[in-house]
């Protein structure tokens, strides 16, 4: 969600004024500290911070210590303005550098500052530029050599991700699917089997994407029907068609849980029975023009197709009602994203898709349940998935 989640902007920014910090800040004094996070409480002098591991620390302003807004995106602090402490206010993001009066507690030299209303304005833009230049899928391939991911996106398409040294790489918690819980990674993490998703300029063919960041994780991919529903203890007992086991899964608060109306689910199994050949390049083939944007997006209720291509099954599903735990019955068919566990253990489910019935039918597969599910349940922090 993105009241808890920092976008990738904000990661980039943090990390590029941590330098510029770091080349400003005496390097003699051993207690040198630091405090990242959001602004909590302000009590005189003193300001509550929240950290970004979760953790209270109290930053104390004195008269000689320097104190500038910055803007999100900022790579520097040339154009940083002086702000006085009144001007600092709760929900503010500040980062704090000065001396530390032991685990809890700073003396602050220098605090830059990131207004609420800022972040959440570059936030909203940094979504937009996620749904609008954004691509993701199941990794199917890894080439250490070129640097590029190839990824399914459909059960039969796939598209080539190009990473470079300039790329930013992060990786989700096993746990989670929020932002604020990925870290930074590297691409030899990547593994055939994890949900990607990318950001960056695709090719006038929409065939590869040039990437400025990727985020990735290794999740598990549930496909098959409710057996039973534990209200009491929040889990659901799955018969899971794809590892031909029952699977116990755990429901809670920050499950995202949608249900795809009967005509919905109808057309994407519909186009999930095509073959690759069978698309709106073939129509074109036969001497039929492609499918308007409006019209292909039409056809799948979300208004989110592409423009002469498939469909944005996560854009789709996104739009989708919210469901609930209570909405679901014994026989319903679901497809689910959930943590990555042992056999036999309890999972938790991180996404949850409902009324699936006809797209299980036309293609029962891991492929079709990662695909659909994976760029929607893992835009929490990047695109504003369920808010």
């Amino acid at each position: 969600m993105i009241s808890c989640a920092r976008s990738i902007l904000l990661v980039l920014t943090i990390s590029l004024l941590l330098k510029v910090a770091d080349a400003q800040q005496p390097s003699s004094a051993s207690t040198a500290g630091r405090a990242i996070g959001t602004v909590a409480a302000i009590n005189g002098k003193v300001i509550s911070v929240k950290t970004d591991a979760g953790a209270e620390t109290a930053v104390t302003v004195s008269d000689s210590t320097r104190i500038v807004k910055t803007a999100p995106g900022q790579r520097d602090l040339k154009e940083a303005t002086p702000i006085s402490l009144q001007d600092v206010q709760v929900g503010d993001r500040v980062l704090a550098r000065g001396t530390s009066e032991g685990t809890s507690s700073i003396t602050a030299t220098s605090l830059i500052v990131m207004k609420q209303g800022d972040v959440a304005s570059r936030q909203q833009q940094d979504i937009q530029d996620w749904q609008r230049r954004g691509a993701g899928g199941i990794v199917k391939g890894v080439d250490t050599t070129s640097g590029t991911v190839t990824v399914s996106t459909t059960p039969n398409q796939t598209i080539a991700i190009n990473t470079t040294d300039q790329t930013l790489f992060l990786r989700y918690a096993p746990h989670s699917v929020k932002f604020s819980d990925a870290k930074k990674s590297s691409f030899s993490e990547i593994k055939v089997g994890d949900q990607l998703r990318a950001r960056g300029n695709k090719s006038n063919d929409g065939q590869s994407v040039n990437a400025d960041a990727v985020i990735s994780g290794t999740f598990r991919n549930i496909a098959g029907t409710v057996n039973s529903v534990d209200s009491a203890a929040g889990t659901i007992t799955v018969m899971d068609l794809i590892q031909k086991k029952s699977a116990v899964v755990k429901v809670t608060l920050e499950t995202q849980m949608r249900k795809i109306p009967p005509e919905v689910a109808q057309r994407i199994a519909m186009f999930l029975k095509r073959p690759a050949s069978a698309s709106n390049n073939a129509e074109q083939a036969q001497g039929a023009p492609a499918a308007p944007a409006g019209e292909s997006q039409a056809r799948f209720g979300g208004g989110l197709g592409r423009p002469g291509g498939a469909p944005d099954f996560q854009q789709i599903i996104r739009r989708m009602p919210a469901a609930s735990l209570g909405d679901l019955q014994k026989g319903d068919a679901v497809m689910i994203v959930t943590t990555d566990a042992a056999s036999g253990q309890e999972v938790t489910a991180l996404t949850l898709l409902s009324g699936v019935d006809p797209i299980l039918t036309a293609a029962p597969t891991e492929t079709t349940a990662a695909n659909l599910l994976s760029g929607w349940s893992m835009s929490s922090g990047a695109e504003g998935g369920n808010q």
